[in-house]
């Protein structure tokens, strides 16, 4: 099961608390991490006190095991425009796996894009909507995955979405940053990602 939120926050928020949900896959749900406090979306939440909805999952796409996701727990876009309270902020990191996708799937992966995308815009209009550039996760970049993240940078300008750009290389280079598996981060790998992000939201007014 996706751990939704930060271990030990309310159920709900405080008054006046912001919400701030995450869609995105391992990267985001803090696959690697000693716990999950210790993924990038906790400790950026919990320094900043807002109220984290994180239901991302591994191995998720903005195609790639979609509709396994969907079946199994609710699609995630599903579950964060329904969310009570509406999110104040939204912020998409999703794209990573669908480098996995076959090559007949470039078309649909670039309509999903648009059509996530457009839906956060459309029913969440109050909510500031901040698209991260794909994280990757090894020193070798197939060609797609520049391709998907100039759909995704495509995507957001559509939608007049904050972008927030060169996230696949955060942790480029660095092996002592990536669990056993050499997949995920570590602890280090989580914590320099918070620090990048960090400064990035911080970027702009977040």
């Amino acid at each position: 099961m996706p751990v939704t939120s930060v271990p030990g926050q309310a159920t709900s928020p405080s008054t006046g608390q912001t919400v701030v949900a995450f869609y995105g896959d391992s990267y985001t749900r803090g696959t690697g991490a000693t716990s999950p406090e210790r993924r990038w979306s906790s400790i950026v939440s919990v320094d900043r006190d807002w109220f984290e909805f994180n239901p991302s999952v591994d191995g998720l796409g903005f195609v790639i095991n979609r509709e396994f996701v969907a079946g199994a727990g609710g699609d995630l876009v599903d579950q964060i425009v329904e969310h009570d309270p509406a999110p104040d902020i939204v912020i998409v990191t999703m794209g990573l796996n669908d480098n996995f996708a076959p090559p007949d799937a470039a078309g649909d992966i670039e309509a999903a894009i648009d059509a996530d995308l457009a839906r956060f815009r459309d029913e969440l209009p109050d909510a500031r909507l901040v698209v991260v550039e794909p994280f990757w996760h090894q020193d070798d970049r197939p060609e797609s995955v520049e391709q998907i993240i100039g759909w995704v940078a495509a995507g957001a300008d559509r939608v007049g979405a904050d972008y927030i750009n060169g996230a696949s290389r955060w942790i480029e280079g660095h092996p002592e940053w990536m669990a056993a598996d050499m997949i995920h981060p570590n602890d280090d790998g989580y914590a320099e990602i918070a620090r990048r992000m960090d400064e990035e939201l911080a970027r702009l007014g977040l």
